[in-house]
């Protein structure tokens, strides 16, 4: 026995019934030159600011956001199609995101940089079997 089922009608300023999803798509980019550890590169819509960014960031993926800086990159008009004209590529926005630090993190961070210390130094360390010979010196 089928049961019509009624859903409530949308009223204004009821948010438990709004599912709201994101106008942009953002991509992550292995970033092309060098950047601080702490840096992540993404190519954004042209549309998007630095703000929506940040608030995309913090609200949807839950991922502390320092600073963000942005630029314009222009696309290429190099190609040429069988006429010889040329064909530009479309611009596109690149976004610079430094990561915060997450709160409460800090001593687990500090726990592990220093086993992978202890763990470092007793690769170096040498060997005691070798009686004075340099590690350089093998057979």
């Amino acid at each position: 026995m089928a049961r019509n089922v009624l859903y409530p009608l949308y009223q204004l300023g009821n948010p438990q019934l709004r599912v709201f999803r994101t106008n942009f798509f953002i991509q992550l980019v292995r970033p092309g030159t060098a950047q601080p550890e702490d840096t992540v590169q993404f190519r954004i819509p042209m549309e998007m600011t630095r703000v929506d960014l940040r608030n995309y960031l913090e609200r949807v993926y839950n991922v502390p956001v320092a600073a963000v800086r942005t630029r314009v990159q222009h696309g290429s008009n190099r190609r040429r199609d069988h006429r010889n004209v040329r064909i530009k590529q479309p611009d596109y926005k690149v976004a610079y995101v430094q990561l915060g630090k997450r709160p409460g993190g800090s001593s687990a961070d500090e726990d592990l940089r220093v086993q992978v210390l202890e763990e470092q130094q007793q690769r170096q360390s040498p060997d005691p079997r070798r009686g004075g010979v340099p590690s350089w010196f093998g057979l």
